[in-house]
């Protein structure tokens, strides 16, 4: 996922799509051999009971926030996403939209493209949005132009990336106040917030599930760096609604607010309560999900269509930009990276010929690589040039 140095937070399963017969156990959830779970074009609560729209929108439109989850490369994710936002807007037209996808730095960008100064293009260009994003603009496209064509504000919530890489390798007090860009201190996370992102981790990949050790000073430094990252985007979310009244309705990865963990857990801290997590359920999800935790509520999906589940190539690395490059920091298990032969602390160098400077560089290559092809590779590793082959498996 974009900000791919934290990979965090895209739990894949299983959901059955069709009318439940009866409500599921309130405490229990469901079991994931029903197959009667959800309709798709209903929504439901976190126990699984379906509940008429009316009342999960005039709830969202009367709270100070409203955060939207999402899969990022899902375009049906933000076709949702859309819908849910215009339905809201018409109960409470007063709201602003904010963006994980791009950080503060570029509010300036955004507040011009709402005011009609920009083209596409402009926009694309001025925010860096392939180098910061790496997911496809024409997919958050239609929720821009909903903002521009109604004069919504978009505020941008996110933060340097830098800012949270530093964090998980040096941890937070290591960071000056001077150097933090304002972001205060997090609230300390959960200890299901804790299980929820070991979880997480130990699913990512290819390779085997693997268990963390909560203890250990790394993972601690990932849990502190997530805290850090879900603090700043709640910080901005929080002023937005104190300085404007505005309800705000946020385009966010669902691993920052499912279960009410991240976001919701720091924007309570901030004294800012009621916030409605809202969800899209789909394909990825399993029946037991519902257990009274995952969500306010979640509209049912019809299944993707094959062209957006598709598979897209991985090479299985987190990626760190650092002085000296993009330095690898991690390596899935069992991956592509993992076969190639490439090692933490590689500086990556080059891929398929092409310099890489930005992930988004890495993305681009990496994506157009067609199963059962091989990527040329260059890394520095000890300050000498390193020649590798990443073979991608056939389908």
């Amino acid at each position: 996922m974009p900000f791919r140095f934290l990979p965090v937070l895209l739990l894949a399963g299983c959901v059955s799509a069709a009318v439940p017969s009866a409500p599921p156990p309130a405490a229990t959830g469901l079991d994931t051999a029903e197959a009667a779970c959800v309709s798709p074009g209903n929504w439901y609560d976190a126990h699984g009971r379906q509940v008429a729209a009316n009342s999960v929108l005039r709830r969202a439109a009367a709270a100070p926030a409203v955060l939207l989850g999402e899969r990022h490369d899902r375009a049906d994710h933000h076709r949702w996403q859309l819908q849910t936002l215009a339905a809201v807007h018409a109960l409470n037209p007063n709201v602003a939209i904010g963006l994980e996808m791009l950080p503060r730095s570029k509010q300036g960008v955004l507040d011009r493209w709402v005011a009609g100064d920009l083209s596409e293009a402009q926009l694309l260009e001025q925010s860096d949005w392939s180098g910061i994003w790496a997911v496809d603009l024409q997919l958050y496209l239609p929720i821009l132009h909903f903002a521009r064509m109604n004069r919504l504000p978009l505020v941008a919530v996110n933060i340097e990336r830098a800012l949270v890489t530093r964090t998980r390798r040096e941890g937070w007090a290591a960071v000056p106040v001077a150097e933090r860009g304002g972001v205060g201190d997090p609230a300390p996370a959960p200890e299901g917030y804790i299980d929820y992102l070991a979880a997480a981790l130990g699913a990512h990949g290819e390779g085997e599930k693997k268990a963390f050790d909560r203890d250990a000073p790394e993972f601690r430094r990932f849990v502190e760096a997530q805290s850090v990252w879900d603090r700043a985007m709640a910080e901005r979310i929080a002023e937005t609604h104190r300085d404007t009244g505005r309800t705000v309705v946020v385009m966010v990865g669902y691993g920052h607010i499912e279960q009410r963990y991240g976001i919701p857990h720091q924007l309570d801290a901030l004294g800012v309560r009621g916030a409605a997590v809202l969800l899209p359920w789909d394909g990825a999800r399993q029946c037991s999900m519902f257990d009274g935790t995952l969500a306010d509520a979640v509209f049912a999906m019809a299944a993707a269509e094959e062209t957006e589940e598709a598979p897209r190539p991985r090479l299985g690395v987190t990626l760190e930009p650092t002085k000296d490059g993009l330095r690898i920091g991690r390596i899935t298990e069992g991956s592509v990276a993992a076969k190639s032969g490439l090692a933490v602390g590689d500086i990556l160098e080059s891929a398929a010929g092409t310099p890489v400077k930005r992930m988004a560089d890495v993305t681009a290559v990496v994506q157009r690589q067609a199963p059962g092809t091989w990527l040329p590779l260059t890394v520095r590793r000890g300050g000498k040039p390193l020649s590798l082959v990443a073979k991608f498996p056939p389908p």
